[in-house]
């Protein structure tokens, strides 16, 4: 990700929520990366304390959270994201220090942000920016969230390319107010799949440090780029119906699913655990459902016989970031404890 961000002459901003992890974050060090987004002020204070100077938190600005936010732009060169004028008089009214403004557009994911084509807004709010002497307008940033409902290369590239005409022309628009405002795209689909990432300044993806299943359903990565895996204890045996029941459940990976053919859903895919780390999916072995702490494998009758209680298997998350929030915690397959910021965590 790193050369690609090079060969387009953008920033890499790479997003920590995935991992969480500072000992995972020193490893983008090595790829000159300088630059980080979070999803949290507590999360940009965790990563502060270990040395990054340069931190978007890509949420809505939390105006309750004005006290950290005060901490952390004495400290640090802090952006913030906003969508409403009421966010921005509220730090107008509060700051302490300087801090980079951003402003979230919607360009087709409908979460939130501002619509591109309402001028009235953005300029409301621009406005109160300007009349604050500690909010620096950095520009304009956007999430392409609805390119993880494609799988298609053509329908992720249309997305992306239609962002970047809509983020250029907010550009033009305010470019002699602003002259320095920059553009920030961030989504995993659209970062992995496409080799043009120019028209914009800096990229933020975050799910490629691990990926996951639905990442490869997408076609953003094989199964073999999928680097993070559930370790799942089998605790019980059903052999009249051919089930086991893991030790991992909806308190480990979330209810995340992805959908299939025959309208049944998939919570996971089973691996074989191995000295290097994992095969790829185990063809007849199927996680059918999650409670809170089980997780049920649906197995051919020739898988069923192979496993006993105490066995370990194997769980690819469908979604990597949510399981590694869950589980706080990371063992390498060198076997070495990594760390999360919300403690490092143990099976």
């Amino acid at each position: 990700m790193a050369e690609k961000a090079q060969r387009n002459q953008v920033r890499l901003r790479p997003h920590f929520k995935t991992h969480q992890s500072a000992q995972v974050g020193e490893w983008f060090r090595a790829f000159g990366v300088e630059a980080i987004t979070v999803s949290s002020l507590h999360m940009a204070q965790y990563f502060a304390r270990h040395g990054w100077q340069d931190i978007m938190v890509a949420f809505p600005a939390n105006v309750l959270e004005m006290a950290r936010i005060n901490a952390l732009a004495a400290h640090v060169r802090l952006h913030l994201v906003a969508v409403n004028p009421e966010t921005v008089t509220a730090l107008a009214q509060n700051l302490q220090h300087p801090v980079h403004l951003w402003l979230k557009i919607d360009t087709g994911y409908h979460r939130t942000g501002i619509l591109p084509d309402n001028p009235v807004a953005l300029d409301s709010i621009l406005e109160r920016v300007k009349e604050s002497p500690l909010l620096q307008f950095a520009g304009f940033v956007a999430h392409d969230g609805h390119t993880y409902k494609q799988t298609e290369r053509a329908a992720i590239e249309a997305i992306h390319r239609h962002t970047v005409a809509q983020l250029q022309e907010l550009r033009v628009r305010y470019s002699r107010q602003f002259p320095q405002l920059q553009l920030s795209v961030g989504d995993t689909p659209s970062c992995s799949m496409l080799d043009e990432l120019r028209g914009v300044d800096e990229i933020r993806p975050g799910n490629f440090v691990f990926y996951d299943l639905t990442q490869q359903r997408i076609g953003s990565n094989t199964y073999a780029d999928i680097a993070v895996c559930m370790a799942c204890p089998v605790v019980a045996r059903h052999p009249e119906r051919n089930e086991l029941i893991l030790y991992g459940g909806s308190v480990h990976f979330s209810k995340d699913t992805l959908p299939k053919e025959d309208g049944s859903v998939v919570y996971g895919a089973v691996v074989a655990l191995t000295a290097e780390g994992w095969t790829e999916p185990l063809e007849g072995l199927e996680v059918v459902s999650l409670s809170q702490e089980h997780g049920v494998v649906r197995a051919t009758a020739g898988q069923f016989a192979k496993y006993q209680i105490g066995d370990v298997l194997g769980v690819l998350p469908v979604h990597s970031c949510l399981t590694a929030d869950l589980m706080k915690g990371y063992l390498t397959t060198e076997g070495e404890w990594l760390e999360h910021l919300s403690g490092l965590g143990r099976l």
